[in-house]
């Protein structure tokens, strides 16, 4: 019979011990059956090519509208004067805020040494690749003239040119080229094993040659395993100053202005975490269909849903909270533009989606502090597409609503999107949904070697705790 102290002693390791994030159903061999089994089958649901067909339909209409716009220019769009930006600038703000869930996922809970990133942090990579490739696409041709859109970099050149790095513009081109090229190099670093890994499967010699490229020679000696790991911890704290600083160059294309609804300073802090909000709530949007159409529950958790809920609702008060301080701000600055400005969004000609606005990121999260709606997937799967819908408008209200009505009323005017601005913002969607959707069947969605290092970790701990260690 166990002593007390040895009883208090397992009750104290059992208390010490993290929660599985792997349901107990599988072993060590089954991990990588069940997800490699998604990528090496040779059958095409015809769900998954109604999902592809229905993206490249999309992707069509961008390219349409793409030559359209190239031939024509931007007067296709509805910008006018004093609304210079529209559409464009609106989804390419929304669009980096859905890359940066993928960043904080994969470096900033590696750093912390949070297990639960395991299962969703190569989806949430995936995402931040295609989002920023979206968002890119409307500040380059947004320009006019996106064929001469490398006099952007500081090159050498002949005729003296010079890029003008006050241009909030220039500054974007670099935090966007920048965040792309670090979260690409961090993705692919964190495949380099599962790509071994389906090297040595692959029967195709066609498949046999493509992954023994991309696995760059990895047979999983200690000393491959010394430098990945290195090398992934070293990516993931340059990673983590990029969540931080992209968005905050992204405000200050608003901030450093000195229109009314744009020169803030609470605007870095504010997008940043607006950023994490709405791409949390893509995470969630995908993440939970593909979990019950791939049967994934036992490796995308109920846990990993409560874990992601909660962090949408933390950075949705802190986004409600800046809300409630552009209210404030304007009051008390006692400035009468500023007042005016808080007071055309509320009551102005676009007041229906600043109030939609309000309800969608302001009182929709607050159902997430009942753990009954977050463990609800489709109640969480509503919210999320709710918050989705909401940044876009946070995005709207900041741009043309500011923009139509400025410090001279003979200036005023007002922003009607036409059907490009329309189809070009379908496009994007559609360039999103075909890279994602060829991602789930083409590359393992879930890092099979950090799962397996994690279930040996959750044995080895469940295996100490019964027999009472530490």
């Amino acid at each position: 019979m166990q002593t007390l102290e040895e009883k208090i002693g397992k009750h104290e390791s059992d208390a010490m011990l993290p929660e599985p994030m792997i349901d107990g159903e599988h072993d060590y061999g089954s991990i990588t059956s069940k997800i490699d089994s998604i990528v090496l089958t040779n059958k095409f649901a015809p769900g998954w090519i109604f999902a592809l067909m229905l993206g490249m339909g999309a992707l069509g209409v961008m390219v349409l509208t793409l030559a359209f716009l190239v031939f024509v220019g931007i007067g296709l769009w509805g910008v006018n004067i004093p609304v210079g930006w529209g559409f464009d600038i609106i989804n390419f703000v929304w669009w980096i805020g859905i890359g940066h869930a993928g960043t904080l996922i994969s470096a900033i809970l590696l750093l912390m040494r949070q297990r639960w990133r395991t299962s969703i942090n190569r989806l949430a990579e995936t995402m931040t690749l295609f989002a920023v490739m979206c968002a890119g696409l409307f500040p380059l041709f947004h320009t006019g003239r996106p064929w001469v859109a490398y006099w952007l970099f500081p090159y050498p050149n002949a005729l003296g040119l010079s890029p003008q790095f006050r241009s909030p513009l220039v500054w974007d081109v670099f935090a966007v080229s920048t965040y792309l090229t670090v979260s690409a190099l961090f993705w692919y670093m964190g495949l380099i094993p599962d790509i071994a890994g389906l090297r040595d499967k692959v029967k195709s010699r066609v498949m046999q040659v493509t992954t023994g490229m991309l696995a760059m020679g990895w047979r999983g000696s200690v000393a491959h395993w010394h430098r990945y790991e290195s090398a992934y911890l070293l990516l993931a704290g340059l990673s983590t100053p990029l969540v931080v600083s992209v968005h905050s160059i992204v405000s200050f294309d608003f901030a450093v202005s000195i229109l009314p609804g744009w020169h803030a300073t609470i605007f870095p802090p504010y997008f940043v975490a607006g950023a994490v909000y709405a791409g949390f709530a893509m995470v969630l949007n995908f993440v939970i269909p593909i979990r019950k159409w791939y049967n994934l529950e036992s490796f995308i958790t109920d846990k990993h849903m409560d874990w992601m809920a909660k962090i949408m609702l933390t950075t949705g008060l802190i986004v409600f909270y800046g809300y409630v301080m552009e209210a404030f701000y304007a009051w008390y600055s006692g400035n009468i533009y500023e007042w005016y400005m808080m007071y055309n969004r509320a009551f102005g000609p676009y007041m229906y989606l600043y109030w939609a606005l309000i309800f969608c990121n302001g009182l929709v999260p607050q159902f997430l502090w009942s753990k009954k709606i977050r463990l609800n997937m489709l109640w969480l799967w509503i919210i999320s597409l709710i918050v989705g819908v909401g940044m876009w408008l946070e995005r709207f209200v900041i741009v043309p609503v500011s923009l139509h009505r400025d410090f001279m009323p003979s200036s005023w005017g007002i922003y009607n999107p036409t059907f490009w601005d329309i189809s070009m913002f379908v496009g994007t969607f559609g360039l999103f949904i075909t890279g994602m959707v060829l991602y789930f069947r083409f590359v393992p969605m879930i890092p099979v070697a950090e799962m397996k290092h994690q279930w040996h970790q959750e044995h080895d701990e469940a295996h100490a705790s019964a027999g009472g260690g530490h």
